[in-house]
């Protein structure tokens, strides 16, 4: 299904569900299209209280400006240790060809922005950017026990009471480099053997779980950089479309090709929703499984959250 399950407990480096990511959104801002939203969802397992993100990890947005598949721009998250029931965020931009080889290159652009632990937000503007971090209503919407059981859909949402840690941000598309155009992933870099190493990746959503079989795989793809992707995995991915969907071998290699490498495309001058980035209500498990498929499963018949805010950060209240 989705990125829910991807890379918790393949290595030692993602066990820990604080350093794991459950979706990535990329959209517009409603409303205002000089603007961008970025929202990286971790921890499946958040509860409502103070231990729901980890302060020995950085938790990064990656963009690129130039279609390499290599970070052009990132912005990094680094959240302090929580002391009497309280936790901060900073948010520091990286530019450059530093941007991807040094974590800590570039600027801070947020300091010390509280963590929200309870229903109300606690938002953080400087200047033109805004950031929100705190526990949140899952918004992913599917029916992973019907996917299970051979595409038999139980019509219920199993994610509809369910919490994530949110981390949101709002930034102006000049942030983002001047072609409006880009890719954008996101990764948590966790410490292992004294130093810090990608622990888990999202980009287009279902990616990992849905054309990864084996342990090695997961392990491999989630520990891997982007720019590797078509190099070790577009054999693969190409076998999943012929054995799933039935695709001839030069179809399945297009349809390989298209998801690789597995950033998300946006271009920010569009509020189209997916393919184009993300949007928190965009239906992207039934648009996957008719890919995969080649449209012989129907429709879940599940629908968005309706407990989404209009405003930042869009996430809705946690349960």
């Amino acid at each position: 299904m989705a990125h829910h399950v991807s890379g918790l407990g393949i290595s030692p480096t993602s066990m820990d569900p604080r350093s794991h990511i459950t979706d990535l959104y990329v959209f517009q801002k409603p409303g205002d299209d000089n603007k961008t939203i970025l929202v990286m969802n971790i921890n499946p397992y958040s509860p409502i209280t103070a231990d729901a993100v980890d302060p020995e990890s950085v938790y990064e947005f990656g963009v690129d400006t130039d279609a390499d598949a290599v970070i052009d721009i990132a912005f990094r998250m680094r959240f302090s240790p929580v002391e009497a029931d309280s936790q901060t965020a900073s948010v520091h931009l990286a530019t450059g060809q530093r941007a991807a080889a040094d974590l800590n290159a570039g600027e801070t652009i947020i300091k010390d922005a509280p963590v929200t632990f309870g229903a109300q937000p606690h938002i953080t503007t400087a200047g033109d950017v805004r950031f929100f971090g705190g526990l949140r209503s899952d918004p992913f919407f599917a029916d992973p026990v019907g996917a299970g059981n051979n595409f038999q859909w139980t019509g219920e949402d199993f994610f509809v009471d369910k919490n994530v840690f949110g981390i949101v941000l709002e930034v102006p598309n000049t942030m983002l480099g001047s072609n409006p155009k880009v890719g954008v992933w996101a990764r948590v870099l966790v410490p292992h053997d004294g130093r810090l190493v990608q622990g888990d990746r999202a980009g287009r959503p279902g990616i990992d779980n849905n054309f990864n079989q084996s342990v090695e795989d997961k392990r491999v793809w989630n520990q891997q950089e982007p720019a590797k992707d078509r190099e070790l995995f577009l054999d693969k991915f190409t076998g999943v479309f012929e054995h799933v969907g039935g695709y001839s071998r030069d179809q399945a290699a297009i349809l390989a090709a298209s998801l690789l490498p597995d950033l998300v495309p946006y271009d920010y001058s569009s509020a189209d929703g997916y393919p184009n980035g993300r949007n928190l209500t965009d239906d992207v498990i039934n648009l996957g499984i008719a890919q995969v498929t080649n449209g012989a499963v129907p429709h879940d018949g599940l629908r968005p959250h309706t407990d989404l805010r209009s405003d930042f950060p869009f996430l809705g209240t946690p349960h």
